[in-house]
């Protein structure tokens, strides 16, 4: 079993948010201390907003994306995400400022990576549920670790490809073979890959060794119940499965 990480929290700035998609945003925090939060790729964080009261509101959990090296934190958020209901808001981190403070604390849960322990690895990833697997990624490409990775990644739009560039890019660096599907195609929008949700023939497909793999999945409840059943269809055992359910509110 993983070791526990001490638990901390302290003030954070918003040092950079950018338009990631036109449904998701990425934001990055520094530490106003300048010392980097120790945590293993798969984690997550609380968030708390301060106000200019030194108030505090919209504590909030949220998976980390960056590697843990990095001197930043990043985090994808959704702009207007769902709230319990049909009903939807706009987040909070639309109209925040650069400079604007957040206590953040962590880091928290048991869903958690080290390159030298699953050397052969399937990620499946529902919208932002993409994020701790950005920062697995990213962990393996600066350690240079060997691992073989397939990437499993669903998406409502073409256009909802979170960091495509980047997942581009380091497919030529490390092991990383990424399949992306879209789950709502339109016409006209020039998407030739794969459609639908993931179910167990599009797992054995382009996984075909599953069973030799340890499986994560991050995304919203009913996608990764989805997919641990078409995992466990395949035959994958249930201690080869970890799951994290992405709250898809902000």
């Amino acid at each position: 079993m993983a070791e526990s990480m001490q638990v901390s929290e302290k003030l954070y700035r918003l040092a950079e948010k950018v338009d990631e998609t036109p449904e998701v945003l990425t934001v990055r925090f520094a530490p106003e201390d300048g010392v980097e939060m120790n945590f293993d790729p798969g984690m997550f964080v609380n968030i708390t907003g301060v106000d200019r009261e030194n108030k505090r509101y919209l504590q909030k959990a949220f998976s980390i994306a960056s590697d843990p090296a990095a001197p930043v934190m990043e985090f994808y958020i959704v702009k207007r995400p769902h709230v319990g209901t049909s009903l939807e808001h706009t987040s909070h981190f639309v109209e925040a400022t650069i400079g604007d403070g957040y206590y953040i604390k962590g880091p928290y849960g048991q869903f958690r990576f080290r390159p030298s322990e699953n050397k052969k690895v399937l990620f499946v990833a529902g919208g932002t549920g993409l994020a701790p697997f950005v920062s697995m990624l990213r962990q393996i490409d600066r350690l240079k670790s060997g691992n073989d990775v397939d990437l499993l990644y669903s998406v409502k739009y073409p256009t909802e490809i979170i960091r495509k560039q980047e997942l581009e890019q380091t497919a030529k660096s490390i092991n990383l073979k990424t399949t992306v599907t879209v789950t709502r195609p339109q016409p006209g929008d020039g998407w030739s890959g794969e459609i639908g949700h993931v179910n167990a023939d599009m797992i054995k497909r382009h996984s075909p060794d599953v069973v030799e793999r340890t499986c994560y999945i991050c995304g919203p409840p009913a996608f990764v119940k989805a997919v641990k059943d078409a995992l466990t269809s395949l035959g994958v055992k249930p201690e080869r499965i970890s799951a994290d359910v992405w709250d898809t509110g902000a």
